[in-house]
């Protein structure tokens, strides 16, 4: 894992439109009108933005910010030190490393680090978040509303010694965003 910059645009935005026809012949919505919004940011959010490489190749993308959107969260909730994991896409030719698994247990072990107790994120689609349970999460929070329900999850931040072995993370020296930054694709 490692923080993005403006060089990661172009492979950053070819892998969004991978999974995008991936998903497209599935029949589900994909990030294709997204793909350059997806590029751009490797420049503009410097340390919010990180990628995962295998062999040299991006394989995988997420944001981390401080602090989650405000809808699905109640002010307690929000007043706890978490990490919010947040627009993670991945390259389908990669499913067989499980790249959105790897990112999901880097951002929990990165927020054990730096002091977090959680790890949170949302998702619309239901069979999306059966998949973040699978990783660990559990669902906290199902916000109905217009088109379809949105499924807050966390996730305790714990150290995870064993991951290291899959995935290190070359330092930055960013941190993740300030509260207040949240994407505006997260929101429904």
């Amino acid at each position: 894992m490692r923080s993005a910059g403006a060089a990661d645009a172009p492979a950053l935005r070819e892998m969004v439109l991978a999974r995008s026809a991936w998903l497209e012949r599935r029949g589900l919505r994909g990030w294709r009108d997204s793909a350059d919004r997806f590029a751009t940011r490797c420049s503009r959010h410097a340390g919010n933005v990180w990628l995962l490489e295998h062999r040299g190749r991006v394989v995988g993308h997420t944001v981390l910010h401080r602090l989650g959107p405000p809808w699905g969260w109640t002010q307690a909730e929000l007043a706890e030190p978490a990490l919010y994991l947040s627009d993670t896409v991945t390259d389908p030719e990669y499913r067989r490393l499980r790249p959105g698994t790897l990112i999901a247990l880097w951002a929990v072990d990165r927020a054990a680090r730096e002091g977090a107790r959680w790890v949170r994120r949302d998702c619309g689609p239901r069979a999306l978040a059966a998949y973040y349970q699978w990783q660990g999460f559990r669902v906290v929070h199902e916000v109905q509303g217009p088109p379809r329900p949105l499924f807050s999850l966390a996730r305790r931040a714990q150290r995870l010694p064993g991951l290291a072995p899959a995935v290190r993370e070359a330092s930055s020296g960013h941190a993740p965003a300030a509260p207040g930054d949240v994407p505006a694709a997260g929101r429904p």
